[in-house]
């Protein structure tokens, strides 16, 4: 079992920043690719980012390409989003996952753990 825990979420105004961290437990982080996702209200569950085990292949969704970076501390078991230029449709609640899958997979399932979320509000 792996525990993903999201902190950093908040509000904040459009044009801001938030750094997301994504703390984990139990088996080898370094095992993991690890990706972010969100989801708003009224919507389903979308990705935002992934990144490889070990760090060197990053990917993102075109909504957030540019403005989100993703990165991860294996020594320290935890996983980034640095959101810049936020706009209120990045309102959402966001994830974090871990998946066993080679690669660097982009849709849910592939992915095994999930945390429980932070909520992020953009305000315009």
């Amino acid at each position: 079992q792996v525990q993903l825990v999201e902190s950093g979420g908040g509000l904040v105004q459009a044009g801001g920043s938030l750094r997301l961290s994504c703390a984990a437990s139990g088996r080898t982080f370094s095992n993991y690719a690890m990706g972010w996702f969100r989801q708003a209200p009224g919507k389903e569950r979308e990705f935002a980012a992934t990144i490889s085990r070990s760090g060197s292949r990053t990917y993102y969704a075109d909504s957030v390409k540019g403005r989100f970076t993703i990165s991860r501390d294996n020594a320290k078991n935890t996983v980034y989003l640095q959101m810049n230029s936020l706009k209120p449709e990045d309102t959402a609640v966001y994830y974090c996952a871990g998946s066993s899958a080679l690669g660097i997979p982009t849709s849910l399932p592939p992915y095994d753990y999930w945390g429980r979320g932070t909520q992020v509000t953009v305000s315009s």
